[in-house]
């Protein structure tokens, strides 16, 4: 485990994956990020695909590829590049194993750098291959919220009178089926409600801007300006207090459509040797 620390907060981040695992307030004691066996996982980086793929592959010119569920970066380790008292880079490349089901050369950097009470979680994605890259990139971190689900609240920015979000199959995993509906809340800023994720993910076709997290103990203030998509997530049918805040730079699969990647909806796109930078700016108080 590998570990950038301040004055303000300690973080800690999984090498394998890049996975931010803790984030403590060193005056409280108070963990921000999630850590029980109920759900594994604390804050997995997708790519480069997001949800599901429809009979897991996808299309490249009519042919099939293979691709897990929320692409394969979390399951290698990542390589240190930089590792100083408040900062740690890290860097993952595709190999020999990734082109079997992603036949393009690419490098993802991640950084975690603080600043006071900021965590700047940035990513980085360069071409390396012949071909144009087509990606999809989401950050998927869980935050402890108050056990009694309902005294925890979230405001979304810009302010909306009616949020919506894409419709979600579950078939048993999440597909879009291609339609809007509107979310059962009034307003852009409401408490949260465990009927919210009856039908499971919400993931918002507006774009926001900022997302503030809070309780009574705690406040997440979320900056992912980079990002054209929020997803809202926690177990559904269980009792489990977190709920992941997730920047999407790309969508889940449209329900029995298998999907050509250079034209799949959502997805970035970089020319051969283009770079391109995303930020996740975290505030914890």
């Amino acid at each position: 485990m590998l570990e950038i620390k301040n004055q303000k907060l300690t973080v800690s981040i999984d090498s394998h994956g890049a996975e931010l695992t803790h984030v403590v307030n060193n005056k409280t004691g108070y963990e921000y990020i999630w850590n029980n066996v109920a759900w594994p996982k604390h804050a997995p980086i997708l790519f480069p695909a997001i949800g599901r793929s429809t009979d897991d592959e996808y299309l490249i010119n009519g042919k099939n590829y293979t691709m897990q569920q929320h692409g394969f970066v979390s399951d290698y380790d990542f390589e240190v590049i930089c590792h100083r008292d408040t900062e740690l880079i890290l860097s993952f490349k595709g190999n020999e194993e990734t082109l079997k089901s992603y036949p393009f050369a690419f490098e993802l950097r991640v950084s975690f750098i603080l600043n006071i009470n900021q965590l700047m979680v940035n990513f980085e994605v360069e071409n390396l291959s012949d071909n144009i890259l087509s990606y999809s990139l989401g950050f998927h971190p869980a935050f402890n919220v108050e056990k009694e689900f309902e005294k925890n609240r979230l405001s979304i920015k810009p302010d909306r009178t009616q949020l919506e979000k894409f419709e979600i199959v579950k078939n048993p995993f999440p597909y879009r089926s291609g339609g809007v509906r509107k979310l059962t809340v009034s307003g852009s800023s409401f408490d949260l409600d465990r009927q919210i994720f009856k039908e499971g993910l919400v993931i918002m076709t507006d774009k926001v801007n900022h997302v503030i997290l809070q309780g009574r103990s705690y406040v997440v203030k979320m900056d992912l300006s980079d990002f054209p998509y929020l997803c809202l997530w926690t177990k559904e049918n269980e009792d489990l207090p977190f709920l992941c805040l997730e920047p999407f730079f790309g969508l889940p699969d449209m329900i029995n459509e298998k999907q050509e990647l250079a034209k799949k909806l959502g997805n970035d796109r970089l020319k051969v040797g283009e770079i391109k930078k995303y930020q996740c700016k975290l505030t914890f108080e």
